[in-house]
């Protein structure tokens, strides 16, 4: 273990990752650039085709071969826990952070073994994802309820970005909860980026303009995204829809909006920052139809671009966009209804309101709070405005 004012060796684990996921990745990438911005050295270990060990921005990053999780798009998972458990005694980590609560939950108790700290960040909410997935309510909650006590007893602490994602372990008695907020790169993503041309191209001549940026799979039911705008067009609101992302459904809503006459374009993945960043600040309103979302970094960056977002009032969502946008319930009819409600408002007092509420979110504030929930402190104050330069 390291000495008082000695870098701490933060070990980072996450499945579920690749080169074309959106928020975990990101989030992963911000918090390790700004943990070596405080002065510790942080370690990143994902599954990917082929073994990998390189130095990146965001620290020493390890990529073992992990098996196609059938189903969801492409994403593997760590799943040889022989080789795993040989690199983390060979890591020797000071602090053990896990984001995934699922195949990785013996980690907790491996560190606990170790004498290691060790962290999981609830990234998801247990009953979310199996009520999406069909699970009934109840049957879902018994479930979440066994699963989090396991997860609770496993690790030192459990990290929820929001309040909403804390209630489940609330509801089971768990007190080692702490709440830890992501952020949002507020320079990279300005209304400054709002481009009438760029508006324009994808909008097609028809006035309002909305995005849909996720990945295409059930747990985000983006479907709900083209019926929405199936319901605003057959009510009289002449408006298109661009999705950025992609994933299992794809072909399923390039279908329904062939069927339905629908104006979508499909981007597919975006994975030009600039780009993305520029189609959020030309959106007139985003959508984010997941009811399972415990954050939703796709949509804070879109306030930070001065872009509304409507949300699902089932997710975490409503408690990050606030009055920046509308919570909506889970379906077509009632998302069309909050997107004419936030649209009737003047448009320079939507989008500075959606401004405003992202500068509540930064990249340095959530890696501080991170790195409490670690109990380190900054050995090197970061540098807010240079925080991640390579």
């Amino acid at each position: 273990m390291r000495g008082p004012g000695e870098p701490l060796r933060i070990v980072r684990l996450a499945n579920f990752v690749t080169p074309t996921s959106g928020g975990l990745r990101t989030a992963l990438d911000r918090l390790g650039r700004g943990y070596r911005a405080a002065g510790h050295a942080p370690v990143l270990v994902v599954p990917g085709a082929t073994a990998s060990d390189t130095d990146t921005p965001q620290g020493r990053v390890i990529t073992l071969p992990g098996p196609v999780l059938p189903g969801t798009g492409g994403y593997r998972v760590l799943a040889d826990r022989r080789r795993l458990r040989r690199l983390l005694e060979d890591l020797a980590p000071d602090r053990l952070e896990v984001s995934d609560r699922t195949t990785l939950r013996w980690t907790g108790e491996w560190a606990r073994r170790a004498r290691v700290p060790a962290v999981m960040v609830s990234h998801e909410t247990a009953d979310g994802v199996l009520r999406t997935w069909g699970v009934p309510d109840a049957l879902a909650g018994r479930a979440a309820d066994r699963l989090n006590r396991r997860t609770a007893w496993a690790y030192a602490r459990i990290v929820c970005t929001t309040e909403w994602a804390e209630r489940e372990f609330v509801r089971i008695g768990a007190r080692n909860v702490v709440r830890a907020p992501l952020g949002v790169d507020l320079d990279h993503c300005r209304p400054g980026r709002r481009s009438p041309a760029i508006h324009a191209r994808h909008a097609a001549g028809e006035p309002v303009l909305l995005a849909l940026c996720s990945r295409l799979s059930v747990e985000k039911r983006p479907l709900l995204a083209l019926d929405a705008l199936a319901d605003l067009r057959a009510g009289g609101t002449r408006a298109v829809l661009v999705v950025a992302g992609d994933g299992p459904l794809r072909g399923a809503m390039e279908r329904r909006a062939r069927d339905l006459r629908l104006p979508v374009r499909f981007l597919g993945h975006v994975a030009d920052r600039d780009a993305l960043a520029d189609l959020q600040a030309a959106a007139d309103l985003c959508l984010a139809p997941g009811p399972a979302e415990t954050f939703g970094l796709a949509a804070l960056e879109a306030l930070a671009c001065g872009t509304p977002v409507v949300c699902s009032v089932s997710s975490a969502l409503p408690e990050v966009v606030a009055d920046a946008g509308a919570a909506a319930a889970d379906d077509p009819a009632a998302f069309a209804r909050a997107v004419r409600t936030v649209l009737a408002r003047p448009e320079a007092a939507r989008r500075a309101a959606a401004r405003a509420r992202a500068e509540l979110f930064s990249w340095p504030r959530a890696t501080a709070a991170f790195l409490a929930a670690h109990d380190a402190t900054p050995l090197a104050a970061p540098d807010a405005r240079r925080e991640g330069v390579r």
